[in-house]
């Protein structure tokens, strides 16, 4: 959820890719801290709705601030797979014209050291979206096996140093419990034999745990499976990813749904039974320069969008 300094990542390109009805009903999968949700509600005329979900505290919170103030608004706090079951309480089921998905981290997780996101801040090793609740970042580092640490860090953070990362975590832990940032970012750093240019060796290692931790692709895979059941015919499917592997899934998922269901060669097929459920808008858009200038966190950012047809 790239906003440094609350910046939302690829604001207009995304207002511009739900075409916003003023009267439309929407839902912010991940408010964050309200960058996107606020600039929608601008766009609404009175009879419009928006309704946002979040799993951090902090993030519901402010939305809940929000709501006080603006009356069209509503916020649950529920990561994302939770959407169906927000939108069959509220009878949104079939009538959304947009659904937006601004992934990953949000700025003010990374730049709260408490909440353990950032390898370069001091603090515990939580890494959780929500931390009242599940197993925290050391939680798990303490308990899974070598091989485990090793495929997550390979499939999730794309490491290629992932087995000597791994075998230098468990050597670690067997003197004592990797409970801080520091002390995982001092692991992994005398871990790696070479750096990327322009890349701390401490970051595909925290990326992965995040994702681990969070279950961030199945969560994505999960909502996604609910869209065009949540969507109205004509509305938007707008997907913000910063990491390959997230794009890699929208991307199928537009594709599948795009192509609709395969039959094999040989079976009869009536007109319509093999229609996709969705159309792909324009190709994939990534922030200007002069954003990446303003805001480096947005670098890695990709948006895909989709339309519901009929």
């Amino acid at each position: 959820m790239g906003d440094a300094a609350h910046k939302p990542v690829l604001l207009e390109e995304s207002l511009e890719a739900l075409a916003i009805k003023a009267d439309g009903l929407y839902l912010d999968c991940t408010y964050g801290r309200g960058g996107h949700s606020r600039a929608l509600l601008a766009s609404l005329g009175a009879a419009g709705r928006l309704f946002a979900l979040d799993r951090d505290p902090g993030a519901v919170a402010d939305g809940q601030a929000l709501a006080q103030h603006d009356a069209r608004f509503t916020i649950e706090q529920t990561p994302f797979s939770g959407a169906r079951r927000v939108a069959l309480r509220h009878g949104l089921t079939g009538r959304l014209s947009g659904l937006l998905l601004d992934l990953g981290v949000s700025s003010p997780q990374l730049d709260e050291p408490g909440r353990g996101f950032s390898f370069t801040a001091e603090g515990p090793l939580d890494m959780r979206m929500d931390n009242s609740r599940g197993e925290t970042a050391a939680e798990w580092l303490a308990r899974a096996p070598e091989q485990e640490i090793a495929r997550i860090l390979h499939e999730y953070g794309e490491e290629r140093f992932s087995r000597r990362i791994a075998r230098a975590i468990g050597r670690a832990r067997r003197e004592a419990a990797i409970a801080t940032t520091r002390r995982l970012v001092e692991i992994v750093s005398a871990a790696c034999p070479t750096r990327e240019p322009g890349k701390h060796p401490a970051t595909r290692t925290f990326q992965a745990l995040r994702i681990q931790v969070n279950g961030e692709l199945a969560e994505l895979r999960a909502c996604l499976a609910d869209v065009c059941d949540l969507l109205a015919a004509g509305g938007r499917l707008v997907v913000i990813s910063f990491h390959s592997l997230e794009d890699r899934i929208v991307k199928r998922f537009i594709r599948d749904e795009a192509r609709g269901e395969q039959f094999p060669r040989g079976v009869p097929v009536a007109a319509g039974d093999s229609r996709g459920r969705l159309r792909p808008v324009g190709k994939p858009v990534r922030p200007s320069p002069g954003e990446v200038t303003a805001n480096p966190r947005a670098r890695s950012a990709v948006m895909r969008v989709a339309e519901r047809l009929e």
